[in-house]
Order: structure tokens, then sequence, then C-alpha cells
């Protein structure tokens, strides 16, 4: 059956709708298309990420420990609460990492470009009601106008097969009971988690989606009642947490304390971990510090190690700590000008020069979405040396980073011209990190911050 693009935009915009998932963004008739080359290193880029976390974890505890330099922990611990460092720091915690991973990544006119890891990601149900709704489409005659190869991945229910076999992998059962607790505080991505839940019970397997009142304690576990009509009773065990809340509000959610507890216990599993040190954007200054090189380098691998140093863009912590003589801040420069010892010298830099953004570095309010970030260019000098200022006022409580902004290349999809982000879902499925659907952001070109705005297209990912 043939249908107009107006119409596969309605089909597209009413599957959505269906689900709940819907959130008044733009929807375009087709995917956003990717290359086969840029597919495949999206498709290993999972791996590569997977072995940057349990390089990042080694480096804290080997850092608290005393085998590597205990600044390196410092950093990671500043602003933290100490009971929460302790937790963290605890070794029965020392393996645990993250069990969906997603980079938030730009296409330049010189490559893909990695902003940030996202610790705790939304998109996992929007991404997999994208896939259903755009498989749901007939097909569009290869070469002709909107005409793609074929959507990823080749299976709709790849997200949902993502997230059961990471969640099995970490249970250590085939059939767990996977509690989404998703806080008040997270409630605008409570419907996608909602989706997600019930398209898993859907197919078989055994996923809820609870506020964090909902949880029962005991000293056997955790468990929680879900209507049943058939069971006037259903209390459930919860084998899996995935935590949809944020660190940095432990002290509002409810029984946060009492999920810690069962999980350091083992009586129950947790992802992502409860580690502030995975969540802060400051990994990324720890990578490209020079001094670091040859412990990334021997973690790695060489060739892991320069895709990494493409792919995530140089960064710098916005340290207040006074500089002694002989300190340099490593590699910055602002136009032609090395800034060596002081940030005095980025906060007298022209608008052309001030090709960066600063944002906070993690646990904080400020540190996820758009919030908090400044890109350079974008605001006077005044202002620009405003935000240098709090910046570093709030090292001790809350850190910044200085990052250089790349700003992404000119993409077209159904008649619209933009920048894209693009967000790859990996999962960790026992020895295995694959990739299982990609979500792509595609904003008007006067928008220099991709996020899912109302302006903005978001769509399945296919490859032509």
């Amino acid at each position: 059956m043939d249908m107009s693009p107006e119409d596969r935009c309605r089909h597209i915009r009413e599957k959505l709708k269906e689900d709940g998932v819907y959130n008044q963004w733009l929807v375009s008739s087709e995917p956003f298309l990717i290359g086969l080359d840029d597919f495949r290193f999206l498709e290993r880029l999972g791996s590569v990420l997977y072995s940057f976390y349990k390089a990042s974890n080694k480096i804290y505890y080997e850092s608290i420990n005393g085998r590597q330099p205990a600044w390196i922990a410092r950093y990671l611990n500043q602003g933290k609460p100490h009971s929460l460092i302790e937790y963290a720091s605890m070794n029965r915690m020392k393996g645990l990492l993250p069990g969906v991973i997603r980079p938030d990544i730009i296409l330049t006119e010189s490559g893909m470009v990695a902003t940030e890891l996202d610790s705790v990601p939304g998109g996992i149900g929007i991404t997999g009601s994208l896939n259903r709704a755009y498989s749901s489409l007939p097909p569009l005659e290869k070469g002709g106008e909107g005409g793609f190869e074929r959507l990823f991945p080749d299976e709709k229910d790849g997200m949902l097969k993502g997230f059961m076999n990471m969640a099995r992998g970490i249970a250590h059962s085939h059939d767990p009971v996977i509690a989404i607790i998703v806080s008040d505080e997270s409630m605008d991505y409570r419907p996608e988690m909602e989706w997600l839940a019930g398209a898993i019970r859907e197919s078989g397997g055994r996923a809820y989606t609870i506020k964090p009142q909902d949880v029962i304690f005991t000293e056997e576990g955790l468990y929680f009642d879900w209507p049943d009509e058939k069971i006037p009773l259903n209390r459930l065990k919860i084998d899996v947490v995935y935590r949809f809340f944020e660190l940095f509000d432990l002290k509002n959610i409810p029984k946060s304390e009492l999920i810690m507890y069962s999980a350091k216990k083992k009586d129950v599993a947790v992802t992502p971990p409860f580690k502030p040190f995975l969540e802060e954007k400051m990994l990324y200054a720890l990578f490209h510090h020079p001094l670091l090189e040859a412990y990334w380098v021997h973690e790695l691998g060489q060739d892991v190690y320069n895709t990494l140093s493409s792919l995530f863009p140089k960064t710098w912590i916005l340290d207040s700590t006074e500089m002694p003589p002989y300190g340099i801040i490593p590699g910055l420069r602002v136009g032609n000008k090395k800034v060596v010892s002081a940030w005095k010298d980025l906060a007298d830099s022209t608008q052309k020069e001030r090709q960066f953004v600063i944002k906070p570095s993690g646990f904080s309010e400020l540190a996820w979405g758009s919030r908090g970030v400044t890109i350079g260019e974008d605001v006077s000098k005044e202002d620009w040396g405003a935000v240098i200022e709090k910046a570093l006022n709030s090292f001790d409580s809350t850190p910044y980073i200085l990052q250089e902004f790349h700003k992404g290349r000119h993409v077209e999809i159904a008649g619209m011209t933009g920048r894209v982000r693009l967000c790859p879902y990996y999962f960790v499925e026992g020895e295995e990190v694959r990739l299982r659907g990609i979500m792509a952001t595609i904003c008007p070109l006067d928008k220099k911050l991709i996020h899912g705005m109302k302006d903005a297209v978001i769509t399945a990912v296919g490859i032509n």
C-alpha cells in the first residue's frame, strides 16, 4: 500500500501516541539514514566504551588504594556525601558496571564526537517504540524518494531483547522480576518506562515500572505489590532494580537507603550501580590527561585508546586551586595562544576563540539534559567571565568542566536541514556488549544544543 509522506508521519505519530511515549516533537516520514561504514563503527563502539568504563572503574579503586595518584579519586569524589563515597568504595561493589551504555554523538564535518556518556539514559522506551512504529510502515522502493535499505535493527524489538538479556545477566536468572524504579523527579520519563515494562510483559518477561515508595523492604529482599485480578495479593520479589533516579537526588528518594542496603547484601542487583564516580563527565578530562596516558594505553590497548582520543572532545576540570609557579594546564589553547597556568587567559578570549562549553561534571540537577551548559561563542565577554568565575567558585561542591565545542555538520531529513545527535543504546548481555537501537534527534540550524525540544525531529535510524 502506497502512503504519502504526510500519511506516513501521521501513522508514526499515532503509533507513538498509542504507546504513550509521544511528547509533541516533530516526526519524519522516514528514519535518519547513516552509511554502512558509520553503522559498523557504531556497532563496534559498545565494546570500546565498556572497556573505558572498566578502566575508569579500575583507576578509581587503584587511586583510593594508593596504586594510582590520590588526586584522581579526590577529583571524582569532589562534592559527594561521605556516606555515598564509602558505599561506592566497598570491595563488594568493585566489579559493578552500568548495564546500559548510551553516548551522545554529534556528527561533525570531521567525524563523530561523543560529547558525553549518559549514566542514567532516558529514551530506551522511546527508541523501542520508534523502531516498532517505523517497522510497521510499508517499505519504500529502494532508491526512491525517502527510500532506505533497511531499518536498524533488523529485529523491531531489539531494545526489549537487549534490556531483558542485560537483566538476566546481572540477575543470573532466565526469568527475573525487574523493577524499573522511576522517581517523582524523573516523572517525565515514566511513560516510556511504563511502555518498556509493558512491552516486555507482553513478550513473556516480568518487568514493572514502579515508584520508590512502592518498594516493600524485608530482610529477605525487596518486594512490591502488583494488581492482578487472578491473585488477590500479588506480591513479587525483585531480582533486578533498574535505577532511573539520579544519585544527587538520593536524599529525596523514598526508601533509597533500603534499596542500597539490599544491594549491599546482594539480595537484589541494581543497575546503574550506586557509583557516582562513573557518572562524572570529568572522566574525559582524566582520559586526556598526559600523566595518565600510559595507564589508558595499557588498559585499553593502543587501538581503543586512539579511537577514544578522536571520539572524546578534549576536556579540562575547572579547578579553583591556586596554581604553583611550575604548574600548567595541559593542552589548553585559546586561538593561537597557550593557556598555561591561569583560567584568566580563557576569560580574556574573543568570541571567535571561545570554541568551548562549560557544564557541571555530574552529581547536580544541572548536569543532565542541557541544563547548566554555556557555549562560549554564544555569550558576551562579561557573561563568559562570569560563567568561569561561577564554575571556579563552585569547585568544592559542584565541579565544572571545560570542553571543546564541536559544531554538528548540516544534515537533511524529509526536507529539513539541521544538525543531528545520535544516541546508540548498548546493552551488556553477558560477555557481549550489543547495539540494540539508535535514536536520532535533528534540531534546526539555529539551535546549538541538540536535545528533545518541540522544534526537533526525533526518529529511528536506517542504513542506506
